[in-house]
């Protein structure tokens, strides 16, 4: 059996974070839906499924048409059976990640990153699906003392941390 593997670069805007999963029934795309309906009311979002039997289409909701879009391209460019991508702003992946993990359908979180990301997509004859993610760059040192406060004291300027 012969495999290859593609790098696919997923094209979103800077300000735009972004998942990658994979799940299993075609009401994933529904279910995810309502899970990112009820973080926020400020919270924008596409998701895009593709589904991997029967009609074999790319199912998308969300609640802004160019999220929906980018989801869609992101979804189709990756091309695997049972990949779900989820395009976000005015949030973060911290505070979705939870309710997303809790839809039933959900199997993997592959990333949720605001980085640039490439999906390697492993390719057999019987399909496409994803082997792993290259999620932003490579580290260029270690954290210093100075490094460790200024992380501590951003955390709880954000409100992540007391």
């Amino acid at each position: 059996m012969a495999v290859s593997l593609d790098a696919v670069a997923l094209d979103k805007p800077e300000d735009v974070n972004v998942i990658v999963g994979q799940a299993h029934f075609i009401k994933t795309v529904e279910d995810l839906h309502e899970a990112l309906a009820g973080v926020s009311q400020h919270l924008r979002f596409g998701i895009a499924f593709c589904e991997a039997s029967a009609a074999r289409l790319i199912r998308r909701s969300g609640n802004d048409a160019e999220l929906i879009g980018l989801a869609v391209a992101s979804a189709e460019a990756i091309s695997a059976g049972h990949a779900f991508v989820i395009m976000i702003r005015g949030g973060f992946p911290v505070s979705v990640m939870n309710p997303v993990k809790a839809v039933p359908e959900v199997c993997t979180i592959f990333c949720a990153t605001a980085n640039p990301v490439q999906i390697l997509v492993a390719v057999t004859e019987r399909g496409r699906g994803i082997a792993g993610v290259i999620d932003g760059s490579p580290p260029v040192g270690i954290e210093t003392d100075a490094g460790v406060a200024s992380r501590h004291r951003l955390l709880r300027e954000i409100g992540y941390k007391l």
